[in-house]
């Protein structure tokens, strides 16, 4: 047991030594900073899904940005969308920023769509490089729910939903001087365009093809914040890149519905293995260091609670199976209910830009089975020990034959196992004749004479 605890407790501290050594320093200079002039731009990225996660990234950067008295804090971005919370509190951030908000959609190849429209309305200037697009606004709801429809077929919530989007968006242009028409079909109509349309639209400022391009053009432009107007002097700027903590990143990638999904059902294989086989110990402690880092990561994601109590009550069901003879009954629920909560899991009515945040089928269907086929075979070995005769123990004497050492009548001695055992016996049995042991009375055994004679 000590043994199976050191291993679990090396390979955790391996895991995170590796984590904390792999990720670099949250605040790297890609210059000097002891520039002349003593300025500087501090730059974020942020690839990937708009979630919590990432809304707290962009406002601590903000901050920091602010407190450094930067000259702007510049956010290269590529993003398929995200969560419409998280979407508001990052403009809403950026409207209210005492510094420019500066948005850079690159590199080439990639993206600012749906949320990533907001964001790049939101900032004071906005760029792109060559072959990257935008677009595709439209809110839609988490895992392709119908969003509740009325006797007419209307989709009202979609509808509701849809309306504060395009209030939203058109407040965001009009704050900032941008095309409010294109806003608007982006939202309604899903359209997408390319950087070089997005110029000729109004819907950014510029088009760079590197950093240091992005802060030639803005040198000298000038900014309107909440408070005052600005200019910026970017030219020659250090600048200072503020990377994500290891914390960030790691939570960033288990933040992925399928990951957070995948460290739910190791969780549960590991317990229940545990629990099946108590004392193994090593399943048992990274069953619960997945599940710890699937509920934390859920704590990011949309999640459907009804869902979530399925997959628990399947784990009961699983259980159960151990401890209960159903004959399989308890097994075939665990597995209904796994798939039903599988699928519910992330399909709370909240609305997102993109259907990003989600669980693909085939992850669900593919998990589920492998579940199923792992407690079935868990479940025989279980039935299988259940059936097979005991060899060990008092319970491997029943049946054993031996040889009457004694006349027994009624008690004597028998040779069982080469053992000596005192036997009783209901008939008279004689000496050296071949005996079955009945049953076990204390120290003594009953015997019969054996069909063997």
């Amino acid at each position: 047991m000590k043994r199976h605890f050191f291993i679990s407790l090396a390979i955790g501290l391996s895991f995170v030594s590796h984590i904390a050594c792999a990720q670099p320093n949250r605040t790297a200079s890609a210059r000097p900073d002891s520039t002349p002039s003593g300025r500087k731009v501090h730059v974020i990225r942020i690839a990937g899904a708009i979630n919590p996660l990432a809304a707290e990234y962009i406002l601590n950067a903000i901050d920091n940005a602010r407190q450094a008295e930067a000259e702007c804090l510049v956010i290269e971005m590529d993003t398929p969308g995200g969560l419409m919370e998280s979407t508001r509190t990052i403009t809403k951030a950026m409207l209210a920023s005492e510094i420019p908000v500066v948005i850079y959609v690159a590199p080439s190849g990639a993206r600012a769509a749906s949320a990533g429209v907001f964001i790049t309305y939101a900032a004071n200037f906005a760029a792109m490089a060559p072959s990257t697009n935008i677009g595709a606004a439209h809110p839609v709801n988490l895992m392709g729910g119908d969003g509740g429809k009325d006797s007419s077929g209307t989709n009202t919530m979609m509808e509701k939903v849809t309306n504060d989007a395009v209030a939203q968006i058109k407040a965001v242009a009009e704050k900032r001087g941008r095309n409010v028409e294109w806003a608007e079909e982006a939202v309604r109509k899903s359209v997408s365009i390319t950087e070089k349309e997005a110029l000729a639209k109004h819907v950014i400022d510029f088009i760079t093809p590197s950093l240091d391009s992005l802060l030639l053009t803005l040198d000298g432009r000038e900014a309107d914040l909440v408070n005052r107007k600005t200019k910026l002097h970017t030219a020659g700027a250090a600048i200072v890149r503020q990377e994500m903590s290891w914390r960030h990143k790691l939570l960033d990638k288990i933040s992925d519905p399928t990951i957070a999904y995948f460290l739910m059902m190791l969780g549960i294989w590991g317990l229940f293995f545990e629990f099946s086989n108590p004392g193994s110990i090593l399943p048992g402690v990274l069953g619960g260091i997945f599940l710890i880092l699937a509920l934390y990561s859920m704590q990011t994601l949309p999640v459907n609670w009804a869902g979530l109590l399925l997959i628990l009550f399947a784990l009961v069901l699983f259980i159960l199976e151990v401890k209960v003879t159903s004959f399989g009954i308890l097994t075939i629920g665990g597995v209904v209910a796994m798939f039903l909560g599988s699928v519910m899991l992330f399909r709370k009515p909240e609305t997102v830009f993109e259907p990003a945040l989600r669980i693909s089928l085939q992850a669900v269907i593919l998990t589920t089975l492998a579940t199923a086929a792992f407690f079935a075979f868990a479940v025989g070995l279980v039935v299988k020990a259940h059936r097979k005769h005991a060899t060990t123990g008092l319970e491997g004497m029943i049946g054993v034959t031996g040889t009457a050492l004694t006349d027994i009548a009624p008690e004597g001695r028998v040779q069982v196992h080469g053992e000596i055992w005192q036997a009783h016996s209901d008939v008279p049995i004689a000496k050296g004749q071949p005996v079955k042991v009945l049953a076990l009375r204390g120290l003594q055994v009953k015997v019969e004479r054996s069909a063997n004679e």
